[in-house]
C-alpha cells in the first residue's frame, strides 16, 4: 500500500515497499463498474488459480514447464538458456524481479570462486514427504542430490528404514508438528535435522494428507492406519516459547550430536526477532521460506492470499542477526520459487548462504503442474 493509505487507514503500520494508492483503488472501482454494466458480458475464463492463456501470469506456466523438462532431457545448455530467459525476462511477478544486478567491469576468475562440487553442498531439495510425492519420485530426488553432494529433505512423513545407509537416504530429516515417522533410528540417520515451524505458502496452517493418499505403505511409515486423513496441527504442542524450542534443539542434539539442527521459519513481519531467538537457542541453520513456494501442498486460498515474499523476510533476518552480533554463528538458507542462477545470486546478495528447491525438481522429474496433488491422481506419477 502507498504511504498515504497506510497513514490514514492503518496508523502505525509500515509499508516497506509502497504500492497501490487511492487513485489505483478508484480506477479499480471504475473498471469493475464498467464491466458490471456492459450490455453483453463475456464469459470469465478464470486463470487466477490455474493457468489460462491470456489470463494472469503464472510463474510455472506451460512454456516454463516445457522448456525446463526439455533442458533436463536433452542436457543441452542452449535449451537451459531458453528456459532461463523465460524466467529471468518474465513480467514482474515477485519483488526480486524488480532488482537488477550492477554490471562489474572486471570479471572474477573461475579459480577464485568455489568449484561446482562445493556449490552443490549449498543446494537442497525442499521438504516434500512420501505421500505427498510417490515413493519413486521421493527416492529419485534423494539419489540425485546424494550423487551431486547436495541434500534432499525427507519432509514430515518419515522415511523407509530400508533407505538408511544407501544412496536413497534423505540427508535432511524433518521434525514437524505431527511428528509422523519420527523415531530414534530416523533421527540418527540424518546429517541435518529440520524443525519445521511453518511453511511459506501457508503460514499459520498445519498440513493435511488426504486419506486416499494414505496407502498401507504410507501408513506404516507414519505409524497410522490406511485410508485415514493425517493432519499436522498448526503449532508444535511442545513449543510455545524460545525456551521450549531450545529444549527441543538440545534433545535432538543428544540423539544425534553430529547433525546440524535447522529451524524452518516463514517470511513475515518480525521474523528477524524470531530468528535472533532461534540463533540464541543454539540452532545451526535457519531457513526462510517465501510465499511463492510450497504450492503443491497448500489450499488454493492460501496460495493466493497468504504469506510474504522471502526477499523481505531474508533481508530482515540478515539485518537482525548482524545487529545482534549473531550472524557468524548461524547459516542462513532461503527457499520459495527459486528457478535460475539469477534467483540464487539475488538471494545470496540479500544474505542467503544455501538454497532450497521444491517445485523445480518436481517439474524436472516430470510434474506437469496440474494443481491436482491432493486428488492422488497425478498424470505423471510424481
Amino acid at each position: 500500500l502507498h504511504r498515504d493509505v497506510s497513514e490514514l487507514c492503518f496508523q502505525g503500520v509500515v509499508s516497506r515497499i509502497g504500492g497501490a494508492g487511492f487513485a489505483d483503488f478508484e480506477q479499480d472501482l471504475l473498471n469493475l463498474s464498467k464491466r458490471a454494466w456492459l450490455a453483453r458480458k463475456p464469459l470469465v475464463q478464470g486463470g487466477l488459480l490455474k493457468y489460462v492463456h491470456g489470463g494472469e501470469y503464472h510463474a510455472y506456466n506451460p512454456d516454463v514447464v516445457r522448456t525446463l523438462q526439455q533442458a533436463v532431457q536433452s542436457g543441452d545448455y542452449s535449451d537451459y538458456q531458453q528456459y532461463a530467459k523465460l524466467v529471468n525476462e518474465r513480467p514482474a511477478a515477485t519483488l526480486r524481479d524488480l532488482l537488477a544486478l550492477n554490471p562489474q567491469a572486471d570479471a572474477v576468475r573461475v579459480e577464485d570462486v568455489e568449484p561446482a562440487s562445493e556449490l552443490f553442498k549449498r543446494f537442497d531439495t525442499a521438504a516434500m514427504s512420501i505421500g505427498a510425492l510417490s515413493p519413486e519420485a521421493h527416492e529419485s530426488l534423494a539419489e540425485a542430490m546424494n550423487s551431486l553432494g547436495g541434500f534432499s529433505n525427507s519432509g514430515e512423513g518419515g522415511e523407509d528404514p530400508a533407505r538408511y545407509g544407501t544412496n536413497k537416504v534423505s540427508r535432511i530429516k524433518q521434525v514437524a508438528s505431527g511428528r509422523f515417522g519420527v523415531t530414534p533410528a530416523y533421527l540418527v540417520n540424518a546429517d541435518v535435522i529440520q524443525i519445521k515451524v511453518a511453511q511459506g505458502a501457508k503460514p499459520g496452517e498445519g498440513g493435511q494428507l488426504p486419506g486416499d493418499k494414505v496407502t498401507p505403505y504410507i501408513a506404516r511409515l507414519r505409524y497410522s492406519v490406511p485410508g485415514v486423513t493425517l493432519i499436522s496441527p498448526p503449532p508444535h504442542h511442545d513449543i510455545y516459547s524460545i525456551e521450549d524450542l531450545a529444549q527441543l534443539i538440545f534433545d535432538l542434539k543428544q540423539v544425534n550430536p553430529k547433525a546440524m539442527i535447522s529451524v524452518k521459519l516463514v517470511s513475515e513481519p518480525g521474523v528477524g526477532t524470531i530468528a535472533t531467538g532461534v540463533a540464541k537457542a543454539y540452532a545451526d541453520l535457519i531457513t526462510i521460506a517465501g510465499y511463492d513456494g510450497g504450492t503443491g501442498a497448500s489450499p488454493l486460498s492460501s496460495v493466493k492470499y497468504a504469506g510474504c515474499p522471502w526477499e523481505l523476510g531474508l533481508v530482515e533476518t540478515q539485518q537482525a542477526l548482524v545487529a545482534n552480533g549473531l550472524r557468524h554463528k548461524i547459516r542462513l538458507q532461503v527457499d520459495g520459487g527459486l528457478k535460475t542462477g539469477l534467483d540464487i545470486i539475488k538471494a545470496a546478495i540479500l544474505g542467503a548462504e544455501s538454497f532450497g528447491f521444491g517445485t523445480g525438481p518436481m517439474v524436472a522429474l516430470g510434474c506437469k503442474y496440474l494443481r491436482i496433488c491432493h486428488l492422488n491422481n497425478c498424470a505423471t506419477g510424481v
